[in-house]
């Protein structure tokens, strides 16, 4: 028997229940998933629908939401647009994300033909639309909803300084939630706070880098890109099951590093679009000090041996770049 369409996602999108369907459709460990199938004004349309119980699904479904609609407000053909997320009426500790369905295993014309490297290039050289600190006017950092890297819940408070935001909202907030999960960890905890404190304002302050907040997708591992058809256009390179934040473009490249699955091809077509920014000698540097958010995540979420490639990465961080003797050997 299919599941029956909740009256509030019918009314979210302007259905009729009686020509609505959904099945399922994928899942992860997070959320049930479904395709809405139903005639709009004459039209047939689909939906992707995911669903999810509790207050952590209503937080990761209005991230998500938020995050989908601020990178295809900038490049449309790159993610599917969300439409509507908010408690099932029929069950209101339960909530929905409705968005375009896309399909990723489709033969179908092709659609802008851009690649995945023109795309992001395009999203991480337009400025995002960031409010300004009233006392300074200078462009803020952040994002206006927290979002979800995997399960955990970020914080995207705005900051002035794009290194108090990854100083804080990232590394700080991922260790507190690592400990909680993980329990105490002397050394760990010492190394990230000696990387926040010292190595961050060596690396990305605003005095040594220029940083203009874009959109960042967040979370941009190969999984979550692939080649698929949005509502019903042509074949795209895309992504989805974003976690963005209005932040650098190189905080894109940690995660991307960090899994690989983007070939040489990408890299030499992006670098040739987005030039590493100066200091260039720095730049390596600098993703590491990004891939480590990913390997401290990830330890939070999963344990195990994330937190060696940590303490590998503060390690050689901390003796390059700290104000004195790097003492997390160990």
């Amino acid at each position: 028997m299919l599941p029956a369409v909740d009256p509030a996602i019918l009314q979210a999108l302007g259905l009729e229940a009686t020509s609505s369907k959904m099945i399922s459709h994928g899942g992860s460990g997070f959320a049930s998933s479904f395709k809405l199938t139903s005639v709009k004004d004459g039209e047939e349309v689909a939906y992707f629908i995911k669903t999810g119980t509790g207050e952590d699904a209503s937080v990761m479904f209005r991230g998500e939401h938020t995050s989908l609609n601020a990178i295809h407000a900038t490049i449309p053909t790159l993610c599917p647009q969300s439409h509507a997320h908010g408690a099932l009426q029929a069950s209101p500790n339960r909530h929905f994300l409705a968005t375009d369905f896309l399909d990723l295993h489709v033969s179908a014309p092709a659609g802008s033909g851009l690649s995945l490297a023109a795309k992001l290039a395009r999203l991480h050289t337009t400025p995002a639309p960031v409010p300004r600190d009233l006392a300074t006017d200078a462009l803020l950092f952040g994002f206006p909803v927290p979002t979800c890297c995997g399960a955990t819940a970020q914080d995207n408070s705005w900051r002035a300084s794009w290194a108090e935001f990854y100083a804080d909202n990232r590394l700080r907030a991922v260790l507190r939630a690592g400990v909680g999960r993980n329990g105490g960890d002397g050394e760990l905890e010492g190394a990230v706070e000696r990387v926040a404190a010292e190595v961050v304002p060596r690396l990305l302050g605003e005095a040594h880098l220029s940083v203009v907040p874009v959109v960042v997708h967040g979370d941009l591992w190969s999984g979550n890109h692939g080649r698929g058809r949005i509502a019903g256009g042509g074949v795209e390179e895309v992504v989805y099951d974003p976690s963005c934040v209005y932040g650098h473009s190189e905080y894109e490249l940690g995660i991307m590093r960090m899994f690989g699955g983007f070939g040489s091809a990408f890299w030499r077509e992006y670098e040739r679009l987005v030039p590493k920014a100066e200091p260039v000698e720095e730049w390596d540097d600098r993703v590491a000090l990004y891939e480590l958010y990913h390997y401290l995540n990830h330890f939070a979420l999963f344990g195990g041996g994330y937190r060696n490639g940590a303490m590998a990465i503060m390690r050689r961080l901390i003796s390059k770049y700290g104000s004195g003797q790097c003492n997390t050997a160990g």
